[in-house]
């Protein structure tokens, strides 16, 4: 017949410690890999935002044709509009991300009054529109600069670009 000990109350001590060791440096690594790939992950998703104006002003460089020029340019900025108010209603958007989205949507709402001549713009002439267009990316890439926007929003943004197209 077997009477456990003290020794076997040490043992089974000794495995419940252990393994709540083991668990709480896993959840502790877990969570400084998550942080350190959402440094890198900012970066890539902006990336993605400009390669989507990037791809218009691709495709309205490959046509001749200026209202076919100007359809795409509008039809981006219109995409990118439902876009963003579409993650502006989500409850995953922070309040200062909010903000970040009506900066940006006020700045893509200047170009779409400058493509067509509205709200006390110069319509771009025909023969602009291709450098408007990369005017359109460049402003986008130097936009990091003014709006502030966390990962997660980025994401569901990108997500709904692509969703929408």
């Amino acid at each position: 017949m077997y009477y456990p000990d003290h020794h076997d109350a040490n043992r089974s001590y000794f495995a419940i410690t252990k393994r709540e060791t083991i668990t709480t440096l896993i959840i502790l690594g877990s969570i400084i890999i998550l942080l350190l790939l959402a440094l890198p992950a900012k970066a890539g998703e902006r990336g993605e935002l400009q390669k989507y104006f990037s791809d218009a002003a691709v495709a309205v460089k490959a046509t001749d044709n200026p209202t076919e020029k100007r359809a795409i340019l509008n039809e981006t900025f219109q995409t990118m509009f439902a876009a963003l108010e579409m993650a502006q209603k989500s409850e995953l958007i922070s309040k200062n991300d909010a903000v970040g989205i009506n900066r940006f949507r006020a700045a893509l709402q200047e170009k779409q009054d400058e493509l067509a001549g509205h709200n006390g713009y110069v319509r771009v002439p025909d023969a602009q529109l291709n450098a408007f267009s990369e005017y359109v990316v460049q402003d986008t890439e130097q936009a990091d600069q003014f709006i502030t926007i966390s990962v997660v929003t980025l994401l569901l943004i990108i997500i709904l670009v692509v969703l929408l197209v």
